[in-house]
Formats: structure tokens, sequence, C-alpha cells
């Protein structure tokens, strides 16, 4: 009976300890999706942030060239005159 119920105290410790290092590998392997979520998300808010940017710069560009085209065109006008 001794022998039976040492078994069995051996037996529990090895599944809880076995239970705690499956219950620690899922937290890791769940921070690391997260952490990666967390990259993926901050990467495409840069790129989108950059994009738009570059967008507000192109329009900003073409606004400032039309006006110096209109002012252009005017002197010219004026001249002929």
């Amino acid at each position: 009976m001794k022998k039976l119920i040492g078994a069995l105290v051996l037996t529990l410790s090895t599944v809880a300890f076995a239970q705690t290092a499956a219950d620690k590998a899922a937290e890791a392997t769940d921070k690391a999706a997260a952490d990666t979520k967390a990259t993926a998300d901050k990467a495409a808010a840069d790129t989108k942030a950059a994009g738009d940017k570059a967008a507000a710069d192109t329009k900003d560009a073409a606004h400032k060239t039309t006006k110096k085209a209109k002012k252009t065109a005017k002197s010219a006008s004026d001249a002929m005159k």
C-alpha cells in the first residue's frame, strides 16, 4: 500500500509539473502572437502615415505648381497687352 501511495504521489507531482509547463508554453505562445500582432499593426500604421504624408505633400506641390503656372500665364498675358 505504501508503494501504491508513493507512486500516486509521484504521478500527481509529474502531472502537475507537466500541466504547469504546458500552461507556461501556452502563455509564451499567446504573448508571442500578441507581440507579433502589435508589431504588424504598428508597421501598418507607420506605412499608412507615410502614404498619407506623401499624398499630402504631392497635393501641396501640385497646388503650388498650378498657382505658379497661373501667375506665370497672367504675367505673360499682361506682357502681351
